[in-house]
């Protein structure tokens, strides 16, 4: 059996999770359980159109229900970074991108929380591969799939 990963995750991010956790056993399951309770109802199951949709839902609730609790079993939280001297998870940075002339704020967060259009990057994107442990001043070049950026740190917050 392989080890389980760990999670990066921001104490709030747990939280959400915890939530939804906490939602879809309680208020998702009991509701699907009725749907499909309600569907039985109508008899013949092979021509069913409201139970096959139940089933289907039913499996996608479980399926997350999954996912969340693996996700908060392996979960490692950080703290938002207080070290204002070198980027780590946690920090908010603020990079000049060299080819596009213009500023961009990240966040350095876990896979899971990543998000980059709000301004959350993976530790293990690229950019925030980068941009780990560099130090504001540094000039950060990053490999992407679409060739290579350059990046300025201007600040780390």
């Amino acid at each position: 059996m392989t080890e389980q990963k760990e999670v990066i995750l921001s104490k709030e991010y747990l939280q959400k999770l915890q939530d939804e956790l906490e939602y879809l056993k309680t208020k998702r399951r009991p509701e699907i359980a009725e749907k499909i309770k309600e569907a039985r109802s109508f008899g013949d199951l092979s021509e069913n159109a409201d139970y096959d949709e139940a089933k289907n839902e039913q499996g996608e609730v479980e399926s997350r229900i999954a996912k969340v609790e693996d996700m908060i079993r392996h979960a490692k939280t950080f703290e938002d970074s207080t070290n204002k001297d070198e980027v780590s998870v946690g920090s908010k940075v603020l990079i000049h991108d060299e080819e596009f002339d213009e500023d961009l704020e990240y966040k350095i967060v876990g896979t899971a929380e990543s998000n980059p259009l709000e301004g959350f990057i993976s530790n293990e994107s690229p950019v925030g591969e980068a941009l780990l442990g560099k130090k504001k001043g540094d000039k950060v070049e990053v490999v992407t799939p679409n060739g290579k950026c350059y990046y300025t740190i201007k600040e780390i917050r």
